[in-house]
C-alpha cells in the first residue's frame, strides 16, 4: 500500500526555536525506512527550506510557495505555476498607493526580491528562514513567472489588508499563513492542489495520505487527505473545524500522531518495509 506524509514547516515541523525535535527527526527517518515519502509543504521558498534539510541531513520532495512550485527529492521541478510580472506590479502598486502597513517580498522560482533589504521586517524574515533576499523590483526577476508575493503586515493589520486585497483582486489566491504573513498566488494555487498533484504524479490515493499543519493556509490540505492532523498550537478557530489533532510543535506532535496511527513504532524500529 502506497502512503505519503505531508508536513507544513513553521509551527509544525519546526518548534519555536526553528528546530526539528529529536523525536520528530526520528519519525522522518522511520518513515524513510518504511519507504513512505515525507514531503515538506510550505509557503517558504526552496532556499528557505534547504537549510533545514542540510542541517538535519535528509532530502525529501518540496512543495514550495504553498503549491506554486513542486520539486522532487533531487530538486528537479515537477510542477510550477505563477502570475505574470505585469500582474505582480499591479498588486504592489495598489499596496503602495493605499499606503498599506506591510513589507512585500516577490518570489520567482528560487529568487527572493524585496524593496529594501534594510527593512527590519525583511531582516527578521531572513533570520527566520536562514536565507538572503535580493533588493530590487519585480523586473529584477530572471524568470517571467512570479510564483508568490508575501506581505509581512504590521501588528493587527493583516485582516484589513487581506479584506482589501481580496476585494480588489478576487482572481488570486490570498491566504494568511500567520498573524502577520499574507500569501498571494495565482488563482487555484493552494497546498491542497499541490498535494493532489503530487499524489496523482506518484499514483498515491489521497485516502492514503497524511498531512500536518497549524494555520489557515493548511486547512484545505488537511481536509483533502485521508488523515489531516492539526497541531496543538493551531488557532482555536481551526480546532473547531479539524477533528484530528495532535500535540503542539514543542512536544513532538508529528511523531505522536504517526505513532498513534500506527505508521511508525514508538521505539522507531520498523518491522517491515513498505511496499511501493
Amino acid at each position: 500500500m502506497k502512503r505519503i506524509v505531508f508536513s507544513d514547516v513553521d509551527g509544525t515541523l519546526l518548534n519555536s526555536r526553528q528546530e526539528i525535535t529529536p523525536l520528530t527527526e526520528r519519525a522522518i527517518k522511520a518513515l524513510k525506512e518504511k519507504g513512505i515519502p515525507f514531503a515538506i509543504t510550505s509557503a517558504r521558498s526552496p532556499s528557505g527550506i534547504y537549510p533545514i534539510l542540510n542541517e538535519y541531513g535528509f532530502n525529501c520532495p518540496i512543495i514550495s510557495y504553498s503549491g506554486a512550485l513542486i520539486l522532487d527529492e533531487n530538486r528537479k521541478v515537477l510542477y510550477h505555476r505563477g502570475m505574470k510580472k505585469s500582474e505582480a506590479k499591479s498588486l504592489l502598486e495598489y499596496m503602495e498607493d493605499c499606503r498599506m502597513d506591510l513589507s512585500w517580498c516577490v518570489y520567482s522560482l528560487d529568487e527572493w526580491i524585496v524593496k529594501d533589504k534594510s527593512d527590519p521586517r525583511i531582516i527578521h524574515e531572513e533570520n527566520e528562514v536562514k536565507a538572503q533576499a535580493m533588493q530590487g523590483t519585480v523586473d529584477s526577476a530572471a524568470n517571467d513567472e512570479i510564483n508568490k508575493i508575501l506581505c509581512i503586515c504590521g501588528p493587527g493589520k493583516i485582516w484589513e489588508i487581506e479584506s482589501k486585497l481580496k476585494e480588489k483582486f478576487p482572481q488570486y489566491s490570498i491566504v494568511k499563513s500567520s498573524d502577520i504573513l499574507l500569501e498571494i498566488m495565482e488563482s487555484g494555487i493552494t497546498k491542497e492542489t499541490a498535494v493532489r498533484t503530487l499524489c496523482s504524479l506518484w499514483d498515491i490515493p489521497l485516502s492514503n495520505a497524511a498531512a500536518f499543519g497549524d494555520n489557515y493556509n493548511d486547512v484545505e490540505m488537511l481536509e483533502a487527505v485521508g488523515s489531516g492532523i492539526l497541531m496543538g498550537n493551531a488557532p482555536e478557530e481551526l480546532k473547531k473545524r479539524i477533528p484530528m489533532q495532535t500535540e503542539d510543535n514543542e512536544h513532538d506532535g508529528i511523531y505522536a500522531a504517526l505513532v498513534k496511527m500506527g505508521w511508525i513504532e514508538a521505539d522507531g524500529k520498523e518491522k517491515t518495509a513498505e511496499k511501493k
